[in-house]
């Protein structure tokens, strides 16, 4: 059968043309003056958001949260963290999405809980507790001179161990992240009915329109639990992915998720809700599809983070801080297998380049410096618009918003559980001459990369704390707020947020090509220029995208006989390619 002639392949679905905004809440907007950002300040910039083109919000978690690791530790599913607002605020969210006709999406953060969730606090109580097999709970090893030991040699994703003791009931559970994360056990039927219950419907019933679903692949442990290989003979604990990621249960969960709760506020092709999994550690297209396929009713999409890995260590390893130099053809791979996957199939991708847990695309893959960080801005745009897939924008992304600067101090400006955590792993490594200059390479590693950097305040206008609040906000604000933020972009019709608006909306216009289209990488090896075709029934498109500060040849081959569609650098008046400069060339 041709795919073409298989009604579900590439089927038309909202979801799939839509542009997604991801808003992290408490670095948004504060609408009363504490210093942190809240739910009421998104619906004061809702008119704001609408008029980007945005068709769906994503909002980060807001739950009730000791805010260990900035709300992905959930301490009660049901109510919001205070400082955000109130239950009551995210029904007006819903409400004020849906009158600008956009949707609102929900993360759901079900792998692990904090550890001051009820359920957590009922099963540490005893070990005859009915929530005890809730989570993972194991006895200690010893080893041959009686020292108490971890179950297993696994490595945390935030450093150190996945394995802490608890000396109530005096033995260990399991958290793949931080020692306040402990992780839920999806094999109990109670404990994951109750997360339906708790996480899902409560909020379904309240009119969301689906969830974004944090570590969607890790619910199905390799039980019973046995030590990884040793990779890192200097280190106790071993970067063990492959014992909690894709594990052997883990489709039939997702697979139930959706017959047991997502069937029922929906139809499966897409029109009331959508879902996004965040799919870490499957570098092979070929263990993708089963999550995304159609015919397998899991998840609608994933985000596949090979692109914001770029530059960092193995995820789960001691080295993800220890900055790797890069090159563009490895980029340009990277987009090309994740652009070209669901080729003659019936699964979908995504597009993005920033989220809440990476540096900001200008300063990790273009250039910030005051005199190339518009030119780059627009360049990324255009990367991204008009790759095919379902559009994700980061929150301060339309603006060009970039990193803290390089004289911050680490220790002291650096927010982020697991930035301390390596920092202080890099301190001690460095001091005890384990792993000597470790801890400038980490420094300039989360100089680049490091998740707080996605987090700083937004950048509203040139006023005291970039306007994102009255009072000293909780994070510090990026110096550079006078020259990026919205206000001055919004009357400047050259600006990178004039862009970014002007790119959405002929995404839209194009969409069978720029959406839909199948992608062809041309001169996979050049170093300086990044250039695509997307074709689809006959419309055809080249992207030419220069990522140095020199001007570079056009492949006037590949343009020949094609129209400019957009340069960002407005009007095109010579005849190479411009620092920094996108274009794109369409058949009419």
């Amino acid at each position: 059968m041709s795919p073409h002639a298989d009604p579900l392949y590439h089927k038309r679905v909202w979801w799939k043309e839509a542009t997604f905004y991801q808003i992290y809440p408490a670095s948004f907007k504060d609408s009363n003056g504490d210093g942190w950002g809240d739910i009421p300040g998104v619906l004061q910039k809702i008119e704001y958001i609408a008029s980007l083109g945005i068709d769906v919000v994503w909002l980060s978690p807001m739950f009730d949260s000791p805010q260990v690791d900035m709300g992905y530790d959930v301490s009660n599913y049901e109510d919001v963290y205070a400082p955000y607002g109130t239950v009551q605020d995210v029904e007006d969210l819903i409400a004020a999405c849906h009158k600008y006709d956009m949707k609102l999406i929900l993360d759901l953060v079900v792998n692990h809980t904090s550890d001051q969730h009820a359920w957590f606090k009922e099963s540490r109580s005893s070990k005859d507790n009915p929530k005890r097999d809730w989570y993972f709970w194991q006895p200690a090893r010893y080893d041959d001179k009686g020292r108490r030991m971890p179950p297993t040699n696994y490595r945390s994703y935030f450093a150190g161990g996945t394995w802490t003791w608890d000396e109530h009931t005096e033995e260990y559970y399991l958290h793949l992240y931080d020692k306040s994360q402990p992780d839920l056990n999806w094999e109990n039927e109670n404990c994951r009915k109750a997360i339906y219950d708790s996480a899902m419907r409560f909020w379904l019933d309240k009119g969301i329109d689906g969830f974004r679903i944090d570590t969607v692949n890790k619910y199905s442990k390799v039980l019973p639990f046995c030590d990884a290989p040793v990779t890192d003979p200097t280190s106790f604990t071993q970067s063990a992915p492959e014992k909690w990621c894709n594990g052997p249960r883990i489709h039939e969960f997702i697979k139930e998720m959706n017959t047991e709760v997502l069937s029922h506020y929906r139809t499966y092709d897409g029109l009331q809700l959508c879902t996004v999994g965040e799919l870490s550690l499957c570098p092979n297209p070929s263990d993708v599809i089963p999550y995304v396929s159609a015919r397998n009713k899991e998840l609608d999409m994933v985000f596949q983070f090979d692109i914001t890995h770029l530059g960092q260590g193995p995820p789960g390893g001691t080295s993800k801080y220890d900055f790797a130099p890069w090159t563009l053809p490895e980029m340009k791979r990277i987009v090309e297998k994740w652009q070209t996957f669901i080729d003659g199939t019936d699964a979908w991708t995504t597009v993005f380049n920033e989220n809440h847990d990476n540096g900001r695309s200008v300063s990790r893959f273009a250039n910030d410096a005051p005199e190339w960080r518009e030119r780059s801005a627009k360049m990324l745009a255009i990367w991204l618009a008009a790759q095919s897939g379902t559009l994700f924008l980061y929150q301060g992304q339309e603006i060009g918003m970039i990193n803290a600067p390089q004289d911050w101090d680490v220790q002291a400006e650096y927010k982020d559980v697991e930035s301390q955590n390596y920092w202080t792993e890099a301190v001690r490594l460095d001091k005890e001459g384990t792993d000597p200059g470790r801890k400038e390479r980490i420094k300039r590693g989360l100089q680049l990369m490091a998740r707080d950097h996605a987090r700083l305040p937004f950048q509203w206008d040139a006023s005291t704390n970039a306007g994102f609040s009255t009072a000293t906000p909780w994070m510090r604000v990026h110096e550079g707020y006078s020259e990026i933020n919205a206000d001055a972009q919004a009357r400047d019709v050259q600006s990178v947020l004039s862009f970014y608006k002007t790119m959405l909306a002929m995404r839209k216009e194009h969409k069978d090509v720029f959406v839909y289209g199948t992608f062809e990488l041309l001169d996979p090896q050049g170093k300086e220029t990044f250039v695509y075709r997307k074709q689809y029934d006959g419309k055809s498109a080249v992207v030419v995208l220069n990522f140095t500060k020199e001007d570079q040849d056009l492949p006037e081959e590949a343009i020949d006989g094609l129209t400019l569609l957009v340069s960002s650098y407005g009007k095109v008046g010579v005849e190479s390619l411009q620092p920094f400069e996108g274009r794109i060339y369409v058949t009419y």
